[in-house]
Formats: structure tokens, sequence, C-alpha cells
């Protein structure tokens, strides 16, 4: 039977919310490195934005805890987009974040946080529950402890979210390689794997 689990992310049902990408956060992230999860998530951003698909961004006390966004990512945003700051720790429980996931129409989104089994997984679930498809980018996220990490991926799992990496949901989204927009969402990914494939094919057609 067709459900959730089979029905593609495309760049008209999915949008991307992006919780708490803060530089007080980052500084107790580990399980991933910071520079690689500063990558991730801005090319998850920057493929989004090709992608036309809408971003929701919100912060948690922005002013007096956590800090802004890291300066990487609010650079490769839209200029006119709003961040939220909020005081609720699970950011669906903010009227504004979850009026301006409504407001895009999508039936998809996909949410990357710091932390993740906070940050993303709680609006995750709720959003789930509240009968979107809800998928976390794990790459794009980050936390505080192996512990974390891995009972953060169970609780998702059991609450039906669909975890994945910010290239394949990018991909998934992109679908088709001649696409016009192909070469510059790959571009964005910038998946060191594929930059050498693509060194490797140019050295072969000289």
């Amino acid at each position: 039977m067709q459900n959730r689990f089979h029905d593609a992310l495309t760049a008209d049902n999915a949008a991307l919310l992006l919780v708490d990408h803060q530089i007080g956060l980052f500084t107790g992230v580990r399980d991933i490195t910071v520079s690689e999860l500063k990558h991730n998530v801005t090319s998850l951003a920057k493929a989004a934005s090709r992608l036309s698909l809408p971003i929701v961004v919100t912060t948690t006390a922005a002013d007096s805890m956590w800090g802004p966004l890291i300066p990487e990512l609010r650079a490769v945003l839209p200029e006119k987009l709003e961040v939220i700051d909020r005081s609720t720790v699970n950011a669906w429980h903010d009227d504004r974040v979850r009026n301006a996931v409504e407001a895009t129409g999508r039936d998809k989104i996909i949410i990357a946080g710091v932390s993740l089994e906070v940050c993303a997984a709680f609006p995750a679930i709720s959003a789930t529950a509240a009968g979107y498809s809800a998928y976390v980018a794990v790459d794009a996220s980050g936390t505080f402890s192996a512990t974390k990490r891995e009972t953060g991926l169970l609780r998702l799992q059991q609450a039906g979210v669909i975890v994945s990496d910010y290239a394949t949901l990018a991909v998934e989204i992109l679908a088709d390689n001649a696409h016009p927009l192909a070469g510059d969402v790959y571009a964005d990914l910038d998946m060191p794997f594929a930059t050498l494939v693509g060194q490797l094919a140019a050295a072969h057609s000289r």
C-alpha cells in the first residue's frame, strides 16, 4: 500500500525547518565536528533555496542564552528571511513557528536542529502527530554526547519520523540529474566524494 514512506519528497510538497543552529549550542556539539556540521547545514540551506523550498528558521533565547545563528548559515539564507526567536523548548509549541510551517502549504517537513534529540526531534515528533510527514537530516543536526545521539535516533524512529541525511533529502527532491538545476544543486551540496568524481571525469575528458 502507498504510504508516506513511499511518497517522494518534491520541490512542491517539501519545506525546511531549521531549529537552533546557534553559536552557543555549537560549542557543546560532540557527535560531529563543528566544521562538518556547519558545512552540512549550510549546504542543506543552499540546496533548499536553490530548489525553491520554503524555509523556516528559529532560535531560542538568542539575546540571553545561546547567541545568534552561526554566521555561515545566516549568510546563505534569504536576506529578508525572519528568524523566529522563541522561548519554548519544542519549536512546534510556538504559534509563530507552527503557523509559518502551516503557511508554506507543504505536508512534508525536513527538520534539522541542535540538539538532535530535542531541537530536531521534538518538533519532528509533534509535526508527525499533527499529520505531517517529518524528516530529520541527522548530519545537519548535532548533539552533546553519543548517548544523546543514539537515544534521539531511537526516539525518532519509534515515533515514525523519517531519518536521513542532508544530501540524500536534497537529491530526492532534485529527482532528475538532467534537471537544469542539477549542477548547481550538487555544487550547493558540496559532497567531497562527488567533487572528486567530477575532477576525475574532467581529467579523463582532456
